[in-house]
């Protein structure tokens, strides 16, 4: 009996090893990748090319815009969220040279109701309706609004000046319309920051988007955007100068429209597809006289399941398709920001390793503690690169404790830094999930809208909470 024990814990030890090898030399990668970012940043900052810049909210969001905007806003089952997203957009866009254009399907009569209650008589919402049942595609509802935009276009003889989009369930922000717009002087499309709001009934999980986005859009953002790199789109609370929408609508052979609709993160491969075609991007990043950054505000979704929905979505759109569909770029900074883009499936593979590494050390010291034998790792190697990897996340965490505590507080800052293994089992599940959705989409199966459920609003929030 004793003899068959230690011969498992011997296989044990030596699956230990094998795996610590292999996880230790990918951690190893992935924190050279992020220390790159690090380093780069870190010089934007002694530079002060990553200022943030500071704007008077009230002002601009009063100023007139230099010619006409589109919103679009596709919406399928968002009954619950989006009259708060058209009256807070019509609140505080007081700009008369704007129309948002909010797409609901032909079986989907309780958004329309909600969609024409908030509008009531302000003559700048269009309702959009889809002449197929939903859902389809987020990108085929978008496809199905640039027509409608086309159709006004030629009835009034004058083109818009920009398209923004946004979700169902957005909290655009009082001076983002002027800004964009003031900025398409410069680039073809331009990206402000997402800021997921903090919600009191789901600290953990919708809490995990706080932390991310907040490293992801104050950082990894800027670094992309100071290097000239392609920009991905978030499908919110971004702008189009009018004519890239109509020279992707051109190249897309046979299309109805410049989004992509076989992909399942078309707002990313449309960012990419720009700097392809030679328009530039932008990520602005500003803060109001408030101090309160000029951003799109939402809440993410609250529970697990959710939560894996929505990133599997992410993972499999952007590294799986976005291999297939886009593929790589010569140019080392191209080639680079791919990589990171696409390392999804393979970081939740080695976070999985790394956590049955776990399990599998609770047992061999288990059994050192009941004599069975001592099974230490002594590989020289080995002890080196779990030490150095033990320094990077160390120092992933202090940055990640960083960037969230500026943008909401001493609190949520120190959450930052429990929620990490929370956003780890995430993004296992997510991976896993992708990839079987991805080998499922190889098979023949068409991509459909696996869109999130929202029932919270950050104004209906933020107006309770006042």
């Amino acid at each position: 009996m004793e003899v068959g024990a230690s011969a498992l814990l011997d296989w044990l030890a030596l699956a230990e090893h094998e795996l610590l090898l292999f996880a230790g030399c990918f951690f190893l990668l992935g924190a050279l990748d992020e220390f790159g970012i690090d380093v780069v940043w870190g010089w934007l900052k002694l530079t002060g090319r990553a200022r943030t810049g500071r704007i008077d909210r009230a002002a601009e969001a009063a100023r007139p815009l230099k010619g006409r905007a589109a919103v679009f806003i596709p919406a399928w089952r968002e009954a619950d969220v989006i009259g708060a997203t058209v009256t807070h957009a019509l609140s505080v866009w007081p700009q008369r040279d704007l129309t948002l254009y909010v797409g609901c399907y032909r079986n989907d009569p309780a958004t329309m109701e909600a969609v024409m209650q908030a509008a009531r008589s302000d003559a700048r919402v269009r309702l959009v309706i889809h002449d197929r049942d939903g859902p389809t595609t987020k990108a085929d509802c978008l496809n199905r609004l640039y027509r409608a935009m086309c159709d006004d276009e030629r009835r009034r003889g004058e083109e818009c000046r920009m398209v923004l989009l946004h979700d169902a369930e957005d909290m655009v922000d009082p001076a983002a319309l002027a800004v964009l717009d003031n900025e398409l002087d410069r680039a073809d499309f331009i990206q402000l920051p997402v800021r997921p709001e903090p919600q009191g009934g789901s600290r953990w999980v919708a809490g995990h988007y706080l932390d991310e986005f907040a490293e992801a859009h104050a950082k990894a953002m800027v670094v992309r955007d100071a290097l000239s790199a392609g920009l991905p789109a978030a499908g919110v609370g971004c702008a189009f100068a009018r004519p890239i929408l109509g020279r992707l609508t051109a190249v897309r052979s046979g299309s109805e429209g410049p989004f992509a609709v076989d992909s399942l993160t078309e707002d990313y491969e449309l960012g990419i597809r720009i700097k392809a075609l030679g328009g530039k991007s932008r990520f602005l990043r500003l803060r109001g006289d408030d101090g309160e950054l000029v951003a799109t505000r939402a809440c993410f979704p609250a529970q697990l399941n959710a939560a894996i929905r929505q990133k599997t979505r992410w993972v499999h759109g952007i590294a799986f398709q976005g291999w297939d569909r886009l593929g790589w770029h010569p140019h080392p900074v191209e080639l680079w920001m791919r990589m990171r883009d696409r390392r999804g499936p393979l970081t939740a593979l080695v976070l999985a390793i790394a956590y049955l590494l776990l399990v599998i050390a609770a047992v061999l010291w288990a059994a050192e503690e009941l004599g069975f034998g001592r099974y230490p790792v002594t590989d020289g190697l080995l002890v080196s690169l779990v030490a150095i990897n033990f320094a990077s996340f160390v120092w992933r965490a202090a940055m990640r404790f960083a960037f969230t505590t500026r943008e909401y507080g001493m609190g949520e800052g120190i959450r930052a830094i429990a929620r990490i293994p929370v956003a780890n089992v995430i993004a296992i599940m997510a991976g896993r999930r992708a990839l079987f959705s991805y080998l499922a989409s190889l098979a023949g199966v068409v991509p459909r809208w696996d869109k999130t459920h929202h029932d919270s609003h950050p104004a209906i929030k933020r107006g309770a909470a006042a």
